[in-house]
């Protein structure tokens, strides 16, 4: 025999002795078969939990009211009161235009007024005993009033070189500086309101009969990641604008930080309902097929039935000896249609289909089907439980 043949005649009775060993029990390869064709996936529990319903949408944050400053008079701006940014009230003085050609104006108004006042007066005295007649009376008394209403537009130009604020708010943007020449009717400020701020929704037709007046909204900004602001609706349009199918809804927060500001891009979210002690799962333990919404719960394998024994078989004394390993624990993913409600970041309302701690597949249920053999590698429900329990057992022994 050469060294060749040699070696495949060790090699076959290598391969023999260990299939021999491997088949003694008739159970071994069967489980390591079981245990290779399973499906790693990863479960929740479905469990009570609260759960809001709410619609969502984008909208700029406005304000409730925004006033441009304009000059009611010519002239050179003289000094300026305040600056962007600052917080002004209603009737507060911002900025003074040279007043010296409205005074002068005001004082030769006044003058003609009390010259008319001195002749009206002469009149009066004459017109009882018939000294002018009545025609001349009349024209110095329209002549007086003439006279009196061009000094109130003159006192009205001089408090024009006063530039007011119309309402309150912040200085948003400032137009001019000291020693411009000002135009009447040129904008000279922009003052915003900070409080309340708004937000316009433009809310799809089919959510009319839900939303209401007086509901709470939450509001989140782009700009300000990770921090909440709470509102109310404050009106809701009566009509459906037949273009987008949508109607307005609009909502009011009160900011007394003012950390929201005008112009900010924010996501809305309108709760109109709430349940308290909702069925829930996660989002992604969800299958769509077919129009139908589903899930794959993991459940106990069924015991392997008993392997017939052949009386011709004779145990060793060895075998006989050996006690006989318990069959690993199996799993097997069963489908089950469900009817879901709310749906509520990555959680949503079971309805119909599950019971509560019914464990569902999360990872790994697009590899699986009805009946299909599953490891679970990671319960992360049970090990929150497990965690919760054991803090509370912690709280109590240290109480």
């Amino acid at each position: 025999m050469t060294l060749k043949n040699s070696l495949l005649v060790c090699a076959i009775t290598l391969a023999v002795s260990v299939l021999s060993a491997c088949n003694k029990d008739g159970a071994a390869a069967p489980a390591k078969q079981a245990e290779v064709n399973s499906v790693p996936v990863e479960v929740a529990l479905a469990q009570r939990a609260p759960i809001s319903a709410s619609y969502s949408g984008t909208a700029t944050i406005v304000a409730d009211h925004e006033a441009q400053v304009v000059a009611k008079t010519s002239g050179v701006l003289k000094k300026l009161y305040v600056e962007e940014g600052e917080t002004v009230k209603a009737g507060q003085l911002l900025a003074e235009i040279d007043d010296a050609d409205a005074r002068s104006k005001l004082a030769q108004a006044e003058a003609q007024m009390h010259k008319s006042e001195a002749t009206f007066a002469h009149a009066e005295a004459a017109i009882p005993k018939q000294l002018i007649p009545q025609f001349e009376y009349e024209q110095d008394k329209f002549d007086l009033a003439e006279k009196r209403a061009a000094r109130e537009g003159a006192e009205l130009q001089l408090a024009y070189t006063r530039i007011l604020a119309p309402v309150d708010g912040v200085l948003a943007e400032r137009s001019v500086k000291v020693g411009n020449m000002i135009q009447a009717n040129q904008n000279v400020f922009r003052i915003v309101g900070m409080d309340p701020l708004q937000a316009v929704l433009n809310v799809p037709e089919r959510q009319l009969g839900i939303l209401k007046g007086g509901q709470a909204v939450q509001l989140e900004a782009d700009a300000l990641a990770g921090r909440k602001f709470t509102g109310t609706i404050l009106r809701i349009a009566p009509v459906v604008d037949p273009a987008s199918g949508t109607f307005r809804v609009t909502c009011q927060f009160h900011d007394q930080t003012g950390t929201l500001k005008p112009g900010m891009f924010a996501r809305i979210d309108v709760i109109y309902d709430h349940r308290d002690d909702a069925l829930t799962i996660p989002r992604a333990a969800l299958v769509e097929e077919d129009g139908e919404t589903a899930v794959f719960v993991v459940d106990n394998a069924p015991p392997p039935a008993p392997a017939r024994k052949d009386k011709a078989d004779k145990p060793d004394a060895k075998t006989a000896d050996a006690k006989v390993a318990p069959a690993a624990p199996g799993f097997v993913a069963h489908r089950k249609l469900v009817k879901v409600g709310y749906s509520e970041g990555d959680k949503i309302e079971i309805r119909g289909g599950l019971d509560e701690g019914n464990r569902v597949i999360t990872v790994g249920r697009n590899a699986v089907r009805d009946g299909t053999a599953v490891q679970v590698l990671e319960d992360k429900a049970k090990e929150g439980k497990e965690k919760a329990l054991a803090d509370k057992s912690a709280v109590g022994v240290v109480g």
